[in-house]
């Protein structure tokens, strides 16, 4: 259990094992739904060919947009590419590692499809049968072109009575799979060759780029999922506070009208409705009490929507020694940021 537990958090923790995790299920469902698939070529000469080719690369491009989606470095590259500059300058060779990265991870899945087809060869016999040049096969001297031309068009259905236990069908469609399948074997090799010259020779050269662009690429990941955890933490203490200053609001308007007693005057006033003290949970990255303050500082709708544009237009530069502050205006609109350690009136402005 611990064990399983420890896979577990390390998958949480890395985006690329989790991609990698992504592309592995990817290659799997793509494998099964091409065996479960039920190839069934039209046999008409207009459409053979359409058929075969749009069933090679059809799914391959769905499977690609498929993978796109489910990499979460798709979304953080194109962002990372169209956001301003701001205090923070863009480095394009990021940029090309981040693409370069999800591109292999996305092409996985479709490149498995073509492979599998290539060497199963019915798509590949389908949309090349009428295609094939009626003077190498001897069968066909005795045809007028009208028949050749119907008959390349039947090859792919054996069942079909026009070409039902012929020679030549078996010529055609033996001729076409020998060529479909020196296709993809002759691609699986030129990929496994690249990937094994990728992985020797990366070493033979200076790696300190490489290990430069990957950590900035896993840094700007890791940013932005840590700003949306600490974007959902401020929004729960938000919405909290502005309920209890709603209760509170009510509870000095009841007063007014009489409505704090019961009937018979008996009652006691309820008390005042107090925040819960805070917990000694933190965000990563700051100690307790201070990330609770600056979480809190921000305490206003124009506040909230300021630091939300100033994240995107402005990032701050990375450099944990400059003094803090987003250009020198900081975040404060309508109320000055507190004090570590201090806590804010009831009363929020909401």
């Amino acid at each position: 259990m611990d064990k399983f537990r420890m896979l577990f958090q390390h998958f949480q923790s890395s985006s690329e094992s989790v991609m990698n995790g992504v592309c592995l299920v990817l290659a799997v469902v793509t494998v099964k739904l091409y065996s479960s698939f039920d190839f069934n070529c039209p046999c008409l000469a207009r459409y053979n060919t359409l058929y075969g080719l749009g069933l090679l690369f059809t799914p391959p491009l769905v499977l690609f947009l498929c993978s796109l989606l489910a990499n979460r470095q798709s979304v953080v590259m194109v962002e990372e590419w169209r956001r301003p500059a701001g205090h923070r300058r863009k480095d394009p060779g990021i940029i090309r590692y981040m693409c370069s990265s999800v591109l292999q991870r996305a092409l996985a899945a479709p490149l498995l499809w073509i492979l599998l087809a290539l060497l199963d060869g019915k798509c590949f016999v389908c949309a090349f049968s009428s295609s094939v040049d009626p003077e190498k096969f001897l069968e066909f001297a005795n045809m007028t072109p009208s028949q050749v031309q119907l008959f390349l068009a039947k090859v792919p259905c054996k069942e079909d009575e026009l070409v039902r236990n012929s020679p030549a069908r078996k010529a055609v469609s033996r001729y076409l799979r020998c060529l479909s399948q020196a296709i993809g074997w002759s691609i699986t090799l030129l990929l496994i060759v690249a990937a094994f010259l990728a992985r020797c020779l990366r070493p033979c050269f200076d790696q300190t780029v490489f290990l430069q662009r990957r950590y900035w690429s896993n840094y700007m990941d890791l940013e932005q999922k840590l700003f949306d955890e600490t974007c959902c933490e401020h929004a729960r203490d938000f919405a909290h506070r502005c309920v209890l200053h709603f209760f509170a609001s009510m509870q000095s308007e009841m007063r007014a009208r009489g409505l704090g007693r019961d009937p018979a005057g008996r009652g006691a006033e309820p008390p005042e409705m107090s925040e819960p003290p805070e917990t000694s949970e933190s965000p990563e990255g700051m100690d307790g009490e201070s990330g609770k303050a600056h979480l809190r500082a921000v305490s206003s709708r124009e506040q909230v929507n300021h630091l939300l544009s100033t994240w995107y237009s402005r990032k701050p530069p990375l450099d944990l020694a400059a003094p803090p502050g987003l250009g020198g205006r900081g975040l404060s609109h309508r109320a000055p940021p507190a004090a570590p350690g201090t806590r804010l009136s009831q009363h929020t402005d909401v």
